[in-house]
């Protein structure tokens, strides 16, 4: 019997391509929180460069438990990991709250390490919530991811930093736009392996196109060394402050939440589809990379979204693929000349990508929520309700701003919110009391009291 394409083994040269466009695809969103948090430290431009560096190689470690997996340890499907971006607020809002720099990044990365254990002992009991997780439910989650990283595509079509002269300029979105034609056109008008390599392809050209207009920087490649490692502990030892560590066992639960929803969505797409035993598996991958990263000086990891728009995309279901691009990120995290060459990549050239990537995975949500019978009012204001709530971090950002930043760490991912809210929803209306017959009952949204009374009243056919 043949392997499922999930388990299938690509020949070499397809591999490494592919691989590294998954890589191209995440490299921006793994180094992002080490930029942050590194430089609210006030870490130098040297150390600043280790801290991305030790972040790429935890990356690629927790991605090889994800995707190739030991034990009951890894959820075995085309999963890329890196350093959740959720963790980004707490860990400056620890920087600010410590008298010495120095000691930041060791309460840090205690707290990781405390975060992580305690999600790896929870991983079987979180995975029970898979249950709750109707094609309702899913479908709206999985639109939710896609519309929710929308943002970060265009925020880098207009040059990543707002701070920045040319920001929004007509350059940088011109070359976002021709990035996005040159995938389109790949996608369109080739065959086989081109087209499912078209979003490197268009990167590739758009970092050419880029040269003349000045925006591409070769300089990350002249500054790296050509090898280095990430030392143990290379910041200090651990320290365990209780403060730290309860804030991030928040964002473990948040991350924890993302995952689950990431592993629904891709299990939907290479039609291998999650149930409890291979999200739990999934689970104590994320955590432990988690508990293992600080001991590289690396962050927080959880399962990356818009590696799944990709997969989708590309239909290459491998997870072996993925797991060549973990090997790249962890020659990355050795290799810093390696690792510069994918920053060379201008922002609107991954901004013009990202579109076609994040939409890929909104559009499997639809793909999803089609199967979820929203010819039924239930169904429909389940999903009404649950991306109306998901889409205020993004429409109005500052909608949670008078909340405790504990309960914003939850409430300003849109993900986690709309996930949370449609499985309550979902057992409310179609569970709960009189909901299971009145979902059958009712056929439209906006259909009147006086219109359902009827037909109870209707006489039954002889």
């Amino acid at each position: 019997m043949a392997d499922h394409p999930v388990d299938e083994k690509l020949p070499a040269p397809k591999m490494a391509t592919t691989g590294l466009q998954h890589v191209a695809a995440m490299y921006a969103g793994v180094v992002a929180p080490p930029l942050i948090v590194g430089a609210a430290v006030g870490l130098t431009p040297a150390e600043l460069t280790f801290l991305t560096g030790a972040c790429l190689f935890t990356a690629g470690l927790a991605t090889f438990l994800q995707t190739v997996g030991i034990w009951k340890i890894g959820a075995r499907l085309p999963f890329v990991n890196g350093v959740t971006f959720a963790g980004v607020a707490p860990m400056t809002a620890i920087v600010a709250s410590t008298d010495d720099k120095k000691d930041a990044l060791p309460i840090i990365f205690g707290a990781v390490i405390v975060a992580g254990l305690l999600g790896f002992l929870a991983a079987p009991f979180f995975s029970k919530a898979v249950r709750f997780f109707p094609p309702v439910v899913t479908g709206t989650v999985i639109t939710l991811i896609g519309v929710s990283l929308l943002p970060v595509a265009f925020g880098w079509a207009q040059g990543g930093s707002p701070d920045a002269d040319d920001y929004g300029s007509a350059t940088n979105l011109g070359l976002a736009a021709l990035t996005l034609l040159i995938v389109l056109l790949l996608r369109r008008f080739t065959r086989g392996f081109v087209k499912q390599i078209a979003v490197l392809l268009g990167m590739v050209a758009g970092t050419l196109i880029a040269i003349p207009f000045g925006v591409t920087d070769f300089s990350p490649v002249a500054d790296a060394d050509l090898i280095g490692f990430p030392t143990p502990f290379h910041f200090g030892a651990p320290q365990f402050q209780l403060a730290a560590i309860l804030s991030l066992c928040v964002v473990m639960v948040v991350s924890m939440t993302e995952s689950t929803a990431d592993m629904l969505a891709l299990g939907e797409i290479v039609e291998r589809p999650a149930d409890e035993r291979t999200i739990a598996a999934g689970l104590r991958a994320d955590t432990l990379g988690s508990a293992i990263a600080p001991l590289f000086n690396g962050f927080m990891c959880s399962a990356f979204a818009q590696n799944i728009g990709l997969v989708a995309m590309t239909r290459i279901r491998s997870r072996f693929v993925v797991a060549t691009g973990g090997g790249f990120l962890v020659l990355m995290g050795l290799c810093p000349v390696a690792a510069s060459l994918i920053a060379v990549v201008p922002r609107p050239v991954l901004g013009g990508a990202g579109v076609v990537l994040f939409g890929s995975v909104a559009a499997s949500g639809i793909q999803t929520l089609a199967k979820a019978g929203l010819d039924k009012d239930n169904n429909v204001l389940v999903v009404a309700v649950s991306l109306a709530v998901g889409v205020i971090p993004i429409s109005a950002p500052e909608f949670y701003h008078a909340f405790p930043e504990t309960a914003r760490i939850v409430l300003d991912s849109g993900i986690s919110t709309g996930c949370v809210v449609a499985v309550l929803l979902n057992l409310v209306f179609n569970h709960l009391g009189r909901g299971g017959r009145e979902a059958a009952d009712v056929t439209h949204p906006m259909e009147t009291g006086e219109d359902l009374a009827s037909q109870n009243k209707a006489p039954a056919a002889s």
